[in-house]
C-alpha cells in the first residue's frame, strides 16, 4: 500500500503539473507551478519580478511540489480506507476541489509573506490552483484502481 500510495501521489501531481503547464502554454501566464513554487522558495524572483530559470530554484519547486502532492496522497489514502468519503470518481473530484482550494489558500498566504513575489495575475493563479487539484484527485483515484480497483483495509 505505501508504494502504490507513493506513486500515486507522484502520478497525480504530474498530471496537476501537465495541465498547469498546458494552461500556461495556452494563456501565456505564469501558471508553471514548479516555477513559482522554486522561485518563491529560494527567493530567486529575477529583479523584473519573473520567474526564476536557474537549476536550484527549479529543483527546490519540484521537490517540494512532489513531496507535498504524495503527502496529500496519504491523506486521500486514509480518507478512502476510513470510509469517510467513496473512492469514486465524484469523491476524488470533490477531495481533489477541496485540496485545490486549502492549496489556493496556501499561495495566497505564501505570496502576502513574501518578502518579493513574482508578479503575477494572482487571482487566476489561484483559480486555476483550485481547479487543477481536481486533476490531482483523479490521478490518485485512477493509480489506485490501475493497482487494485479499490482501497482496502
Amino acid at each position: 500500500m505505501f508504494f502504490e500510495t507513493f506513486l500515486a501521489g507522484i502520478l497525480g501531481t504530474a498530471l496537476m503539473t501537465l495541465g498547469m503547464y498546458t494552461l500556461a502554454s495556452i494563456t501565456s501566464d505564469h501558471f508553471k507551478v514548479v516555477k513559482v513554487l522554486g522561485t518563491m522558495l529560494t527567493g530567486q524572483t529575477t529583479p523584473e519580478g519573473g520567474l526564476s530559470d536557474t537549476t536550484s530554484a527549479i529543483a527546490t519547486g519540484i521537490i517540494a511540489h512532489y513531496l507535498v502532492g504524495v503527502g496529500f496522497s496519504f491523506a486521500y489514502t486514509w480518507i478512502w480506507q476510513e470510509r469517510l468519503l467513496d473512492m469514486s470518481f465524484a469523491g476524488a473530484t470533490l477531495m481533489g476541489f477541496v485540496n485545490g482550494l486549502i492549496g489556493a489558500a496556501g499561495w495566497r498566504i505564501f505570496f502576502a509573506i513574501h518578502p518579493r513575489p513574482p508578479i503575477m495575475p494572482l487571482s487566476k493563479y489561484l483559480l486555476a490552483i483550485a481547479l487543477g487539484h481536481i486533476l490531482f484527485g483523479q490521478g490518485i483515484f485512477a493509480t489506485h484502481l490501475f493497482f487494485k480497483e479499490g482501497i482496502t483495509t
